[in-house]
């Protein structure tokens, strides 16, 4: 699938140069100093510990289609439910192999039970989180078209999550039509979504990582209905590698993201659209929790008027799309909900009188990448975008060159295990868990040669730095 950012390159993880289920990253690098809730600037950028005494999520679940959830991660301990494996891999839906899942569910979910020093948490850590493992790229490989395949498993996925007591879908994937293809964005797609809202689901989708490439619209953020969500830094910009196009409803916080993981440490920390779409459907988690008798509708109109919207003063620019998240000021202040059974975006009305474009918008469509925001402390935040990205999958290389890859993974694997020995104690980051830049060998799990979109379960590099 597609996106995460380039990271500086440290060792992978054997299970990160193994897998290839199509999503967009999360990833993980060495870092040190203070505790894991320290680092989690965008819950100090979003005032979260003051909206933590209005709503914590509690009562509201949000199904997180993914690489797995592992619930055995002390931050997520009783925060899991059981869901649906659709993935023929070794285990169930509790089995995260690509440790994209966890680090995506811990975003929304982690209670911080982990310790003063490595505990995290999650914007609404009162929310239940309910697992649905995707299939992954490995499954069949060579056989099939993996770009069709992943839409029909996605397509599966979201109608299970939509007869589910799950109110939130969570989609930190995507992947771009083959050129000249429709096998992503199809009709049975875009009949899933419409189903799980006329269900009274809100779907949000990771926007994709790809706005400083190719920029093509990523599937499921670009299916009508779905809430593309894009990236910014501490700083309120948008990520350069963040999707920019008409798919761009909000943005959240994405840059230098730190969280539990399955792996290592089990503390991470990566850049990409992935964490800023677990954060958008956390912040409406806060507010149905608060607001139990609104519709799915009414919480996404709230979101979207109560959003920091773009300092040039338009409605909308596609790389911040409506604005910036702001579920602290929904939660104060959150205005008319409006009409119960209405959609608050266009682009549903649209799809039914005419087909949603392909085109790669241009660079100079992207307008203000800025969001206007608050002052927050200690860092100014959460409210900015200046990238727009689309992450079309990268082709796969030969099996000969993926099984090369896989061992190299083990043999660095082993190199960091042996240097993690005498680590000091404080809080390190595991290597990146999608480490894959664009034009990199494949690992041994990813979509069939030819297909144009990257092999990683989580989607392509990410772009992050030590701290």
């Amino acid at each position: 699938m597609h996106t995460s950012s380039t990271r500086s390159r440290r060792p992978l993880s054997a299970a990160s140069a193994a897998l290839g289920l199509l999503l967009v990253g999360i990833a993980a690098i060495p870092a040190h100093a203070e505790t894991a809730r320290q680092m989690q600037w965008h819950l100090d950028a979003m005032h979260a510990e003051e909206m933590w005494k209005t709503s914590t999520g509690e009562g509201v679940t949000v199904a997180v289609i993914d690489s797995g959830v592992d619930n055995t991660h002390p931050d997520l301990k009783g925060q899991v439910l059981s869901g649906k494996d659709f993935s023929e891999l070794r285990g169930d839906e509790h089995t995260d192999i690509a440790d994209h899942g966890t680090s995506t569910a811990a975003l929304i979910a982690a209670t911080g039970a982990q310790g003063p020093v490595h505990g995290s948490y999650g914007l609404a850590p009162g929310a239940k989180i309910l697992p649905i493992r995707m299939r992954y790229a490995t499954e069949q490989f060579g056989q099939v078209d993996g770009k069709a395949e992943y839409s029909r498993t996605l397509t599966k996925a979201i109608r299970y999550a939509a007869d589910t007591d799950a109110r939130i879908i969570n989609i930190s994937m995507g992947s771009s039509n083959a050129p000249g293809r429709k096998n992503v964005g199809t009709p049975e797609l875009a009949a899933a979504v419409r189903y799980a809202i006329d269900q009274g689901k809100l779907i949000f989708a990771a926007a994709g990582n790809t706005g400083d490439t190719t920029n093509f619209p990523e599937y499921p953020a670009a299916t009508p209905g779905v809430v593309g969500v894009g990236a910014a830094d501490k700083n309120a910009r948008v990520l350069d590698n963040s999707q920019r196009g008409p798919e761009v409803d909000l943005t959240a916080p994405g840059g230098d993201i730190v969280n539990a993981c399955a792996t290592g440490t089990k503390l991470c920390k990566g850049s990409g659209t992935s964490s800023a779409a677990a954060l958008a459907s956390a912040s409406a988690a806060l507010i149905w929790s608060q607001h139990p008798d609104w519709t799915n509708h009414q919480v996404l109109r709230v979101m979207l008027n109560t959003a920091g919207k773009p300092k040039s003063g338009d409605e909308r620019t596609d790389a911040i799309g409506y604005g910036m998240v702001r579920p602290r000021i929904a939660l104060k202040n959150p205005g008319d909900p409006g009409p119960a059974d209405e959609y608050p975006l266009p682009d549903l009305a649209a799809a039914a009188s005419a087909p949603p474009s392909t085109e790669k918008p241009s660079s100079t469509d992207a307008d203000d990448d800025t969001a206007a925001t608050e002052k927050v402390e200690p860092s100014a935040a959460a409210a900015d975008d200046s990238d727009d990205s689309g992450i079309p999958w990268v082709a796969l290389g030969v099996a000969a060159a993926a099984l090369l890859a896989a061992a190299v993974a083990v043999v660095l694997v082993r190199a960091r295990r042996r240097r993690s020995a005498a680590a000091p104690p404080a809080p390190p980051f595991p290597p990146s868990a999608y480490p894959y830049p664009p034009q990199q060998p494949p690992p041994p799990y990813g979509p069939p040669p030819g297909h144009t979109n990257p092999p990683p379960p989580m989607a392509g590099p990410d772009r992050s730095g030590q701290l």
